[in-house]
């Protein structure tokens, strides 16, 4: 888990290892921020946040990689060149194409072609080298397979499961859709008219790309779709998709090479393309919400940095003990004049130094309001700053 937290956020083995031990004893994020920095070497709460973020990440992977070695284990088809791959895997994705040539499905064509005994017919037309094949073909009807279009077809569908399972396949095209996908959307007609519908009248024929487009307008376009305004989808150039597809699988010119390039197209339209798209969306989606997430933290900074008095020259104290009282002097403008850090408190004791202290301060930059910050040693500051007779007041 150090070593991928390491390689995710860059920050140092000893910062990730002491917050993962704080966070293992239960120590919440603005805990570990503001009272354990020696442990962390000063990280700030995004940063422990992200450490958070990864070590979650991580451990719903090694989560997934126990489950799918004991269910390839118990379908006895795990071996240790499997096993190694699984443990390899670095991400959720590339672990489920592992996984998904040996994941229980629920009844689909290809399956039932199986059951019907075509999947013979399908690893020699996917050799390529049958000469004939119209002959070959006419082996493998019977009475649930009744001609030889039938055996084909359900040929068909078993290379098209195959293809679809093909790690180099699914990993080109997600490229593809990377690189080239653009998002659509059209409004449905039957709800035009209304009312609520009109906020989301831009995207009523919207197209933009995928990769380019603004976290706040996928959003909003992801949420006119979800109450059902719009439909959404996603489209790259399928002829140039297929002929990609087709130059990797394809090497004959015969009556094989045919039925592969109709499995290839069944394959892409209704397995890969699907599927990766849905894929596609969902990664837009989690990158758009922490872009979201950024915006807003930003703004909320903003507003809570903003001045809750007005426009007054601040002296604001961060209170402590042992660490002692962080000072810090503002202007109206809330820029920051002066800081210091007094000892007013246990063990230190240098009440009266930090009474002359605040009283000079407060008075060479004509303080109109003291804040105190709520936490240790606040009701101890208040009682000292009480105990001062200001000349401005």
């Amino acid at each position: 888990m150090l070593q991928y937290i390491i390689q995710q956020t860059q920050l140092s083995s000893r910062s990730i290892e002491n917050t993962l031990s704080l966070l293992n004893e239960d120590a919440t994020i603005p805990f570990i921020s503001r009272y354990r920095k020696e442990r962390t070497g000063n990280l700030d709460e995004v940063q422990i946040g992200e450490i958070v973020k990864f070590k979650e990440v991580f451990e719903t992977l090694e989560k997934r990689k126990k489950t799918i070695l004991k269910a390839l284990d118990a379908q006895q088809v795990l071996t240790d060149e499997l096993t190694q791959k699984v443990n390899l895997s670095r991400d959720l994705i590339s672990l489920e194409d592992l996984y998904l040539p040996f994941k229980k499905k629920r009844k689909t064509k290809a399956e039932t072609a199986r059951l019907q005994g075509l999947e013979p017919l399908a690893k020699l037309i996917m050799s390529q080298r049958v000469n004939d094949l119209e002959y070959t073909t006419s082996k493998y009807t019977s009475k649930e397979v009744e001609t030889t279009d039938n055996a084909l077809e359900g040929a068909r569908f078993i290379i098209a499961e195959w293809i679809n399972e093909r790690t180099d396949i699914r990993n080109n095209i997600r490229h593809q859709i990377e690189r080239f996908a653009s998002i659509s959307s059209k409004v449905i007609k039957s709800k035009v008219a209304e009312e609520k519908a009109q906020k989301f009248k831009d995207y009523f024929d919207w197209q933009e790309s995928l990769k380019r487009i603004p976290s706040h307008r996928f959003l909003a376009i992801l949420r006119a779709e979800k109450e059902g305004f719009i439909r959404v989808k996603i489209e790259i150039d399928t002829e140039s998709a297929l002929q990609k597809m087709e130059a990797r699988i394809i090497r004959s010119q015969n009556a094989c090479a045919t039925q592969i390039q109709l499995a290839i197209g069944d394959a892409y339209k209704r397995l890969l393309f699907p599927s990766l798209s849905n894929e596609a969306l969902s990664i837009a989606k989690e990158k758009a919400d922490e872009a979201a997430i950024i915006v807003f933290t930003k703004n909320l900074k903003q507003l809570l940095l903003g001045a809750p008095l007005g426009e007054k020259r601040m002296l604001a104290i961060d209170p402590g003990f042992k660490s002692g009282c962080k000072i810090v002097c503002l202007n109206k403008q809330g820029d920051l004049i002066h800081n210091e850090t007094i000892f007013p408190h246990a063990p230190q004791n240098q009440t009266i130094a930090a009474i002359k202290k605040i009283s000079a301060l407060a008075e060479v930059h004509k303080i109109e309001a003291i804040a105190i910050g709520n936490g240790t040693a606040s009701r101890e500051t208040e009682r000292l700053i009480k105990k001062i007779q200001f000349k401005n007041s």
